[in-house]
């Protein structure tokens, strides 16, 4: 279950995303990014804010996971997209999630395990909020979570791949919208376990993210 506080950021998220994207081999520039909406996963120690956010720019649709943190991530300066300050939090240090050792294991969590996205309380109301964008994985509850160490993504053809060990994660950083993932509905039929997604206007799920099989 994912907190959210009712709080001014400066700057705001979407101004963060707007300077992180030209700088990235995958973005193609065409005019100011327009959010359609985002989900959460949940860091159980409470400590990490995990939150990936599904941007339109032009005719393309980017997801750009983002992990907020009260301190700096030893050894991701190059991840580092840059600081806000939260009117709750205090200064947060803003990362690309793809290079956040707390994202990679929520995010292989999800996908093995059939999870969706953590649910939303709005500061402690009692009643979560739904999140714009519905994920869930295509794996199975039983299937338990291997041992994950950290490396640095390598980003390129509009997929980012993760080199955690055991596994390796491939999130899709332009979305093929045309595309449906099938594999949501019939896993059997497809050659990964995904992450599929969903929001308003999109008629089916599509593929965000996977763990590759080796």
């Amino acid at each position: 279950m994912a907190i959210i506080h009712k709080a001014t950021l400066s700057p705001s998220k979407l101004e963060l995303i707007a300077g992180y994207l030209p700088t990235q081999p995958w973005f193609v520039q065409e005019g100011a990014p327009e959010l359609i909406g985002a989900y959460r996963f949940d860091d159980p120690a409470g400590e990490v804010g995990l939150e990936t956010h599904v941007v339109a720019a032009g005719e393309r649709i980017y997801q750009v996971p983002l992990s907020y943190r009260g301190y700096e991530l030893a050894g991701a300066q190059e991840w580092l997209i840059g600081t806000m300050d939260h009117s709750v939090l205090g200064k947060r240090w803003v990362y690309d999630a793809c290079a956040d050792p707390v994202y990679v294991k929520a995010l292989a969590t999800a996908i093995l395990t059939g999870q969706e996205e953590a649910a939303l309380i709005v500061d402690g109301e009692r009643e979560p909020r739904p999140s714009t964008v519905n994920v869930k994985g295509s794996g199975t509850l039983d299937v338990g979570v291997p041992a994950l160490s950290a490396s640095a993504p390598v980003s390129g053809s509009g997929v980012t791949i993760i080199d955690a060990g055991e596994l390796r994660l491939k999130v899709s950083r332009v979305v093929d919208v045309d595309s449906s993932a099938s594999a949501a509905a019939s896993p059997e039929l497809h050659s990964e376990l995904i992450l599929s997604g969903k929001w308003a206007g999109l008629e089916k799920p599509v593929e965000l993210a996977a763990v590759i099989r080796t």
